[in-house]
């Protein structure tokens, strides 16, 4: 299995999941409805990039690299976990962010620094490319021995922490027909088609696009599946939903605004308008819609991302 991969345990055990019988109830019935709480993750303030960085980081240590370079958005999550990783670890951590310096920090912003990462700001996506170029060059004409970990940790190697987290979730005995889940840079997607694929699941996988459009983010998934060691089991469609991103990533719309506060009224669940709402709100559009029958179970998976209610 390509779980055996080398692997840094971060995660304390496996995440809860839970019965969300009163959205159903809201929504006037439907199929039956869980969460599976990777915002409950206990390492880092959670959510799903600890699962993926279990696994980076182990080919980062392998290659004995002494700090781990990422990238992100000012308030990424990603970001954040990577910083907390190389902490726990001993490393070095260089985060290149795009967006404006915040006057002060808040949310991922503040637990950077506060876990040490050196923080350079970039002004868009577009000067990714080139900066990050730039300071691994300049690291090793430091004398040091970086690791670059691409957005997301969204590679085949990090895929491999959802296909550990679909064998957790056989485990528990909770297989559903759906999983709805946010998506971006495809590694959780890939690694939970992948998953599903060997462990002979039928689940159907939705990721609802945080911002790029559905057939973009299906190449990246489709890319990620292909790399990971082993695979060789069909995974069937791709399916993206792009329809919910609104005027643009990070930004709520009235349908995200709708979920974050029914997900906390209903089942004290926090999600965030950059990722989980917009797929909550998806999820909610699809039980209205009768997208489902009663005698279905959907899982809704919960990647984090509360930190960014803070900035």
């Amino acid at each position: 299995m390509p779980t055996s991969a080398p692997r840094v345990a971060l995660l304390s055990g496996p995440t809860p999941v839970q019965e969300m019988s009163r959205l159903r109830t809201l929504l006037g019935g439907g199929p039956r409805l869980l969460a599976k709480r990777d915002d409950a993750i206990p390492f880092g303030f959670g959510g799903n990039k600890i699962r993926k960085l279990e696994y980076a980081i182990a080919q980062a240590i392998e290659e004995d690299a002494d700090t781990v370079v990422t990238l992100g958005g000012v308030q990424s999550n990603h970001a954040r976990a990577t910083a907390a990783v190389a902490a726990k670890l001993g490393l070095g951590c260089v985060l290149i962010l795009n967006g404006v310096p915040p006057l002060r920090a808040t949310g991922n912003t503040l637990l950077d620094q506060l876990l040490g990462a050196e923080i350079e700001y970039i002004a868009t996506r577009d000067e990714r490319g080139a900066a990050c170029e730039r300071v691994m060059a300049r690291l090793r004409e430091e004398g040091r021995r970086p690791f670059f970990i691409p957005l997301g940790a969204s590679t085949s190697v990090g895929a491999l922490g959802f296909v550990a987290a679909v064998a957790e979730l056989v485990e528990q005995e909770m297989v559903p027909d759906v999983i709805i889940h946010a998506t971006s840079s495809g590694g959780t997607q890939a690694g939970l088609l992948a998953g599903c694929a060997l462990n002979n699941l039928k689940t159907h996988v939705i990721g609802v696009s945080a911002d790029d459009p559905a057939d973009a983010v299906a190449t990246t998934v489709r890319r990620i599946v292909s790399g990971i060691e082993r695979f060789h089991v069909p995974y069937g469609d791709i399916e993206v939903d792009d329809s919910r991103v609104g005027e643009g990533y990070g930004k709520p719309t009235a349908e995200s605004r709708e979920a974050q506060e029914v997900a906390a009224r209903t089942e004290a669940l926090f999600v965030d308008h950059t990722y989980t709402a917009k797929a909550f709100g998806a999820l909610m559009a699809y039980v209205r819609e009768g997208r489902f029958t009663e005698d279905q179970t959907v899982l809704f998976w919960h990647t984090g991302g509360q930190v960014g209610l803070f900035a």
